[in-house]
């Protein structure tokens, strides 16, 4: 028969400070103190008083725990606060589990029903026979009711422990909700409750030595795992793992999953869940130790043993049943469903060992499409671009670009009208972007409009680009159909932005944009963040399930596997960025077959146009100095994409040997000229103009790899003329505090 008990854990209030146990040991003819005090705690704590001698003094995750020989009788006087207080000590327990295998718990929102299957579960396939649980759970009757369910399990004794003060961490609310999920998706959105310590995700992590010291130092072997874990089957116990591990410990390393939904009205349990992450590849971490094996000198940890005789040498895995430990109204509330996908062993564990048949999702196909098309198609939004569109629609077009579908908002230069007349050529397709009133930006309201239009639909190839980005194809003879030719099977592309600036050239001139600009980043800049931003060329079958602005959307999650996504220099990419990723990094970032060269400032007189006429995805933000400063990069030279140009001339002379589109193209630059000229006349403008040509601004534009990311954020500014105006060894580097976002 089960011995099941309930103990309180109390603490003492001693000067303002919590100590939250007090433990005295006899050796021999002297007695030993341990004092486990709250996390945040001054250390400056002494003994006090004849006799008394300090052992050891540590802090575990800020907590103080002091150790102190003291005499066999008496009280035990302290000085905490500049006072003296007199404190009252008790015997540790660990008598209740000499030589058990005891599995120690955390309970938050678990039921007991599924603290009895965690039981059972653990009971069958390692031996446990004891438990020790750490109620931090708001349900008074969980002990009852637990004490119910567990009269015929062969268990030598469960015990409750409840602490009469708070273990959470004071800024964080209930670890049951959805913000506490560490893969939850759109934290920065949601509306996150008050902080909640009492429940909240633990804060006093020397709660476990604590545990250690008073119930669980003389057991057989203790492992450390929550209600919702479960430590997966493998033939061998893991308290045997422990006991016959030289280190006598054990590291389990844990795996997230998830259910795919949780039928209504029911709550979830153990066999719902059949669904982990195919790219997190980091999970929880616990362990197991033999406290005989390992010896006493070890510290307890939440999440690891910190020992003397080196690190643990076995491993075991866990699996973690979010939906027991988050409770969510949904399972998008906790996990993208995007990053889930079926996993064999829990499958298997719901059936055999809970009797449950998951619900699996909706399956999905994937397109059949020809494997050899290379139709390519853009996705694009516009706002008074008129002079620089017959250039970017020609260079593509000689690229092996076959359709433009362009989204155009409240322009007042000629685009919308140089735009509807291509297409009524069949040049392009044009489309008024009816963004206002739908609470999207522009930009996302074109690329949602965009899924259902036919040439979307089937196109081979699809990039979702601005007007200012040209893709530089640099192997065979520049065009797409070499590129996919020589990238094989991929069906992804990443192309990585390079910045290129406007080459100290002043006044806008009709003339052509690669030809003009040919002054850029180096391929090795990593600040700002924004010059390895890339836009992906993918291939249209489905495995996403809509456009993004950087690259596809919406994963089928079960697809993930017939990814090919490479990066410019034709190398895989990681499945961490399978979802989410926007931008390369020093390990993926490559150039030698594409770029994406992005004359995002151009001419310091168009720029003045630019910024009066505002960003078409961040509608919210100025593209002022900031801006300017990031964007703007002349450091190396870089023509590879000037082969192009007698190819993008002769386009270009087709193109405007049509009376009706020359006409139209001239009034576009016209109306430029004439902004600008009207933006001139402005002492804003004005003075912006003076500041961009300065020779301040000039050489920034070359000193980019020589500032830190936190000079980018807050701007030009804050860099002293000494440090502009210095000739800088390549080594030379300069940063600031983190400063308040500018734009």
């Amino acid at each position: 028969m089960t011995i099941l008990e309930v103990e309180a854990l109390s603490g003492t209030l001693v000067n303002g400070a919590l100590c939250m146990a007090a433990l005295v040991e006899r050796h021999k003819k002297q007695q030993h103190l341990t004092l486990f005090f709250s996390f945040g705690t001054d250390m400056a704590i002494t003994p006090s008083g004849p006799g008394v001698v300090e052992i050891d003094r540590r802090s575990i995750g800020g907590a103080p725990v002091l150790n102190w020989q003291i005499p066999p009788n008496g009280p035990i006087p302290l000085m905490v606060g500049g006072g003296a207080v007199d404190l009252k000590a008790a015997a540790p327990k660990t008598d209740l589990f000499a030589g058990m295998n005891v599995g120690v718990a955390i309970r938050g929102v678990e039921t007991a029903d599924v603290a009895l299957d965690w039981l059972r579960f653990h009971q069958k396939h390692h031996g446990m026979n004891a438990a020790l649980i750490l109620d931090r759970g708001d349900a008074d009757s969980f002990a009852a009711d637990l004490a119910v369910l567990v009269h015929d399990l062969n268990f030598t004794r469960i015990l409750i422990v409840r602490a009469d003060f708070p273990l959470g961490r004071t800024d964080l609310p209930a670890e049951e909700h959805p913000f506490c999920a560490p893969d939850a998706p759109g934290k920065s959105r949601m509306e996150v409750p008050p902080s909640n310590p009492w429940r909240s995700p633990l804060g006093e992590l020397s709660i476990y030595e604590l545990l250690k010291k008073k119930y669980l130092g003389t057991a057989r072997a203790v492992t450390n795992i929550d209600l919702c874990d479960l430590i997966l089957p493998s033939g061998t116990s893991i308290f045997d793992q422990a006991v016959n591990d030289p280190s006598g410990v054990v590291s389990l390393t844990g795996q997230n999953c998830y259910p795919w939904r949780i039928q209504k009205n029911k709550a979830a349990g153990f066999g719902d869940h059949m669904y982990t992450q195919f790219d997190v590849h980091k999970g929880p971490r616990r362990w197991c130790i033999a406290p005989d094996r390992a010896g006493q000198n070890t510290v307890w940890r939440p999440t690891r043993i910190v020992t003397n005789s080196g690190k643990p040498q076995g491993s075991a895995p866990f699996m973690r049943f979010m939906m027991l430990k988050h409770r969510a109204p949904a399972i998008n509330k906790i996990v993208p469903k995007s990053s889930l996908v079926e996993n064999a062993t829990l499958v298997e564990i719901a059936a055999k060992e809970f009797g449950k048949k998951p619900t699996h999702k909706p399956n999905v196909k994937i397109a059949k499409l020809d494997a050899n098309g290379i139709h390519t198609s853009i996705v694009t939004t516009m706002k008074n671009e008129g002079p620089f569109i017959l250039e970017w629609l020609a260079y593509h077009r000689i690229i092996g670009v076959d359709k433009f579908l362009i989204y155009t908002n409240d322009c007042t230069d000629g685009t919308d009208i140089l735009l509807e007349l291509l297409d009524k050529k069949g040049l392009v397709q044009h489309r008024d972007n009816k963004f206002k009133g739908t609470g999207l930006k522009p930009q996302h309201a074109a690329l949602q409009a965009a899924q259902s239009e036919p040439m979307i639909v089937n196109a081979d190839w699809l990039i979702c680009m601005d007007v200012d980005e040209f893709i530089d194809v640099k192997v065979g003879d520049g065009t797409l159909k070499d590129l996919y030719s020589h990238m094989r099977d991929a069906n992804m592309i990443s192309c990585t932005w390079r910045l290129f600036g406007n080459a100290d050239i002043a006044e806008f001139t009709d003339q052509p944009i690669i030809k003009m600009f040919d002054q850029c980043a180096p391929e090795l800049i990593r600040k700002p963040h924004q010059a390895w931003g890339f836009k992906t060329l993918f291939r249209n079958t489905g495995i996403f399930r809509k456009l993004g602005v950087h690259r596809p959307k919406g994963l089928n999650p079960h697809l993930w596997d017939q990814i090919r996504w490479v990066n410019g220099s034709g190398q895989p990419l990681p499945t961490d960025m399978f979802r989410n990723a926007w931008r390369s990094t020093s390990s993926t970032y490559g150039y030698d077959l594409v770029s994406l060269n992005h004359y995002a400032v151009r001419s310091a007189e168009s720029f003045l146009v630019k910024r009066d006429r505002g960003r078409v995805n961040h509608v919210d933000r100025d593209q002022g100095l900031s801006y300017w400063f990031r964007m703007n990069n002349n450091s190396v030279r870089d023509t590879s994409i000037q082969r192009m140009l007698p190819r993008l001339q002769d386009e270009m002379a087709r193109l405007l040997a049509d009376p009706e589109i020359a006409v139209a193209h001239q009034h576009c630059v016209a109306a430029h000229r004439a902004k600008i000229a009207e933006l001139r006349a402005t002492q804003k403008y004005s003075e912006f103009f003076e500041t961009l040509t300065s020779e301040r601004m000039r050489r920034l534009s070359r000193m980019h790899k020589h500032f830190g990311a936190n000079v980018f954020l807050s701007g030009p500014d804050v860099i002293p003329d000494d440090v502009v105006h210095t000739d800088h060894p390549n080594d030379f580097f300069f940063s600031v505090t983190r400063q308040e976002t500018s734009h």
